[in-house]
């Protein structure tokens, strides 16, 4: 009695589905992020070697990219994944005894959708918690071991409150800046101060430069130059919260969780970029169950080849195909939402909307033959 019980709840089903998928997902993944992370090290290897970081380099290079890599991977392995499962269940005519036994696919659909919204989850709290610290750890250490990161030039800027501070040369893992000139606004963001610093040092929890220029703006036809003390450091009132792992994080890894973007959105919190790169993150972030279930819904249509036909089918191809399209498809909005050329609800919604409006029209227009 307690077996039909089971059988009628599809508690068992429900398990058999989610191991199946899980076991093609994680194997799926592990292959993509393997062959990914050997590419990133044949990228570099020989810079690790020529810093002299050995083997031990490597591995640790290797370690701290492996979230970011993951994160990436996720969606690609959902849909390959989820394709194999129903493929596997279509040509071993799992999915006609299921049809069989009244099971629909809409309702098969339902039996997958736990297991793919909890992948999501899983990818979130990844991309969330653990790929910004081990990017973070990752820029500090490969800044910290560069032998010329003090004469690599770059251009970061970095707004803090109304002042917006410019650094071309960063060195020792975020703690020794150089080329540093900040911007002094008022209130109504008009510029009052210019200050260039030749050097700035973090110590002992507090940051410390060496001015060379100091320009007062005292009308908009009228800039005046002001002495400052020959090769004196002075100690800067920068916030206590632009520590140099936080510098290293806005310049150079870019990662950040949903908490800190939302600090830097309404201003708690330093930033360097725009409040539209802010929201898309967030909403892309927020998003990924559905983007998953988007995976899923594209690999449906497999259950409904012969299953004479086996492998000698297009139609995986073809919903391969369409999982890539969307992908591609997301990333290009998302990069126009980050931009503010678009709205991030567009940015984000909309690819979605696309997709799943024409998987649903792809079933049944399948469901009428």
């Amino acid at each position: 009695m307690k077996l039909r019980l089971r059988l009628d709840n599809g508690t068992v089903l429900l398990g058999y589905l989610s191991r199946e998928l899980l076991s093609k997902v994680f194997t799926t993944t592990i292959i993509v992020v393997a062959l990914m992370e050997i590419l990133a090290l044949l990228e570099q290897v020989t810079e690790i070697m020529h810093r002299k970081l050995g083997l031990t380099g490597v591995l640790y290079y290797a370690v701290l990219h492996l979230p970011l890599l993951l994160g990436n991977a996720m969606p690609i392995a959902v849909l390959i994944g989820t394709l194999l499962t129903l493929l596997q269940l279509t040509t071993s005519n799992e999915i006609s005894i299921m049809r069989a036994a009244g099971l629909s696919t809409p309702g098969l659909v339902k039996l997958l959708l736990p297991t793919t919204i909890a992948l999501g989850v899983l990818c979130g709290i990844v991309d969330d918690q653990v790929t910004p610290r081990t990017e973070l750890a990752l820029a500090q250490w490969w800044n910290a071991t560069a032998p010329h990161a003090a004469k690599n030039r770059h251009n970061y800027w970095i707004r803090s409150g109304n002042d917006l501070i410019n650094i071309i040369y960063l060195s020792s893992g975020g703690t020794m800046l150089n080329t540093v000139t900040v911007y002094h606004r008022d209130q109504r963001s008009l510029l009052e101060k210019i200050t260039t610093l030749a050097d700035v040092h973090y110590i002992h929890g507090h940051w410390y430069g060496t001015p060379t220029h100091v320009l007062s703006v005292i009308s908009p036809t009228r800039v005046d130059l002001l002495d400052t003390p020959p090769d004196q450091s002075v100690r800067l009132d920068w916030p206590a919260s632009l520590t140099p792992g936080y510098i290293m994080q806005l310049t150079v890894s870019f990662t950040q969780s949903i908490n800190t973007m939302l600090d830097e959105q309404r201003g708690a919190l330093p930033s360097s970029q725009s409040p539209s790169f802010f929201l898309t993150e967030i909403l892309g972030r927020i998003m990924l169950p559905v983007t998953f279930t988007v995976m899923l819904l594209l690999a449906v249509p497999v259950v409904y080849i012969p299953p004479r036909a086996g492998t000698r089918s297009w139609l995986p191809i073809w919903c391969l195909g369409a999982g890539l399209l969307f992908i591609v498809f997301q990333g290009l909005l998302r990069a126009l939402g980050n931009a503010g050329t678009l709205p991030s609800l567009m940015a984000i919604f909309v690819g979605i909307l696309i997709f799943i409006l024409g998987v649903i029209t792809v079933l049944l227009r399948i469901e009428e033959r």
